[in-house]
């Protein structure tokens, strides 16, 4: 009889929690409910709101570390008010909760599939012999060439040296906070480091990566009547994988030159921003 009755309390109790759980309510006593107080979900957001401000307003370059950390915000918040949504109306909040956690490691597998690619294109082709080397700008300060620039001018100095039957095209127009063309700032500077001035010409027209390499493409086969089917570019490593896909669009052999970032925050900013950059690339072809 004992038995009999408490069979019975067994199933009225898992009717009761089966019927909650499908209303998005709490089955559990309230004793043993643990609740996550929303300030410490906030909390939790004050040294990414730190990193994030740092990022935007007070170092050079870093916008898209302090978007990344306004992501990071945004999720937190998310599930932090969305218990208390709950309270209130506890089926859109369900659906609400699992629809973005969907998108989210959606989101996030994308994310690392891409960045995959974009390292695995890092370290350069394994054969990197090339009769032209495509040098792409980058930023030019008012005191000289940027730490991205600097660190490309130095590994296409080390490459010209190591082969030297290679010819490079620098390749950079002028921005409008630019004091002068990245062309030309970097001839300046490859042959301060002892590259013979004859071994480098400028393109100093192009805006764009795309451009970069089709203006150098145009060059070459102006000075010298054809079109190369085979072009070693350099960029930085996180650069390279974009770069490959831009030549494969214009039907030319890639042939990859990693220019090592020598700041690691630099280069996991714009590792991660690359990824913008190629699905931007994947979406509108350029």
């Amino acid at each position: 009889m004992r038995k009999t009755i408490a069979q019975k309390k067994a199933l009225e109790a898992s009717v009761i929690k089966s019927q909650m759980e499908k209303n998005g309510q709490d089955w559990r006593p309230a004793g043993s409910r643990k609740k996550a107080h929303p300030f410490l979900g906030l909390g939790a957001c004050v040294p990414f709101a730190a990193v994030g401000y740092v990022c935007k307003f007070m170092i050079r370059g870093y916008s898209f570390t302090a978007l990344v950390c306004l992501g990071i915000i945004g999720v937190i918040l998310f599930y932090t008010l969305m218990p208390l949504v709950g309270r209130v109306f506890p089926q859109f909040a369900r659906v609400t909760t699992i629809v973005f956690t969907v998108l989210l490691l959606c989101g996030l597998a994308l994310f690392s599939f891409t960045e995959y690619h974009i390292i695995q294109a890092s370290f350069g082709t394994p054969d990197a012999e090339a009769e032209y080397l495509v040098v792409l700008g980058a930023k030019v300060r008012d005191d000289g060439p940027s730490v991205s620039l600097w660190d490309r001018i130095n590994a296409a100095a080390d490459y010209l040296k190591a082969h030297e039957d290679t010819i490079a095209i620098v390749s950079g127009g002028q921005g409008e906070d630019e004091p002068i063309t990245e062309a030309q700032c970097m001839h300046d500077e490859l042959v301060k480091l002892g590259i013979d001035e004859s071994r480098i010409w400028m393109e100093d027209k192009a805006t764009s990566t795309d451009e970069n390499m089709r203006f150098s493409l145009d060059l070459i086969e102006e000075k010298t009547g054809t079109r190369p089917e085979r072009l070693a570019i350099l960029s930085s490593e996180y650069h390279l994988y974009r770069s490959s896909l831009m030549a494969k669009k214009l039907g030319i052999e890639f042939v990859g030159v990693p220019a090592k970032t020598s700041r690691l925050s630099q280069l996991v900013n714009h590792a991660m921003r690359e990824v913008a950059g190629v699905w931007h690339f994947y979406i509108f072809g350029r």
